[in-house]
């Protein structure tokens, strides 16, 4: 078991760094956090996001977020900020991507993470020593990186060719945070984007051809498979290199689908399926 749970990532595990970069961004007002918090916390979810759920597994308290200097640290940080990138949002601009939500992107929340180590470690040792039985989970992130551009008019072969990059990126900040003493490491994979309702809305097409069983764009989730193939062999490369550090894939992009293949034995029925999860609402 893990004693403590450091996280770096976007929107799907901030659990209140935004809100605290920009206190006007949607999810600081309801109903972002009124199932579980009756408040908004930042977190991207009217309810739990996927990290307070080890977190409770765990039997760990919520982790908080860096920006959140008041918070008790004994149990890990999360820095991951919504809207956040892999690649530096300086460099995306020369790209002509725009970054729009935050420029923390993951090379800022590795230096943020620096900076804590820093404030809780007197040495190497001492970290290391620290750090023995935590849990580090880097990313999910990279899928801004790639929502941005497609949103912004670039094509998927145009971002298929951002992949290597972002895994790149992706797979320093792994050497990173084991250069930082962790000694287990969960890399989530993107999710199949093509099943997304702002995808389903947004690339709508009349081509029945274009879309698979679960009626999800099937150009979108080659696109995320391809970034998923990448992370996985980046993965197989670290382990090598790191032997005595377990490195695991996250593999939400067929936990996703299991759900979508479930949806009604998990209690949704269709019309609500089709307003939430199929792009026509």
């Amino acid at each position: 078991m893990f004693d403590a749970i450091y996280q770096l990532g976007d929107s799907i595990s901030d659990t209140g760094n935004l809100i605290r970069e920009n206190p006007n961004t949607p999810f600081s007002h309801l109903p972002y956090g009124q199932s579980f918090f009756n408040n908004p916390t930042g977190r991207c979810s009217n309810g739990l996001l996927m990290l307070d759920f080890l977190a409770l597994d765990a039997g760990l308290p919520l982790v908080s977020p860096y920006l959140n200097k008041d918070a008790l640290t004994n149990h890990g940080v999360n820095f991951a900020v919504a809207g956040s990138t892999a690649l530096p949002s300086q460099y995306l601009s020369t790209k002509k991507i725009l970054s729009p939500v935050t420029n923390s992107s993951l090379d800022h929340q590795l230096d943020w993470m620096f900076t804590h180590f820093n404030s809780i470690c007197h040495n190497q040792r001492d970290c290391n020593e620290k750090l023995r039985n935590a849990l580090f989970l880097v990313g999910e992130i990279g899928g801004n990186d790639y929502n941005y551009a497609l949103f912004q008019g670039k094509t998927i072969q145009e971002v298929k060719d951002m992949v290597p990059n972002v895994v790149q990126t992706i797979k320093s900040a792994v050497e990173k945070v084991i250069s930082y003493g962790a000694t287990r490491v969960i890399v989530p994979g993107n999710f199949p984007v093509g099943c997304f309702p702002i995808y389903l809305t947004g690339f709508q097409i009349n081509d029945t051809s274009a879309y698979d069983e679960l009626h999800c764009l099937k150009a979108l989730n080659s696109l995320a498979s391809y970034h998923n193939d990448q992370i996985k062999q980046a993965i197989e490369e670290l382990k090598k290199e790191n032997p005595h550090t377990i490195i695991v894939y996250g593999d939400y992009y067929n936990a996703f689908l299991w759900i979508l293949r479930h949806v009604f034995v998990l209690g949704f029925d269709e019309a609500s399926l089709l307003k939430s999860c199929c792009g026509i609402g």
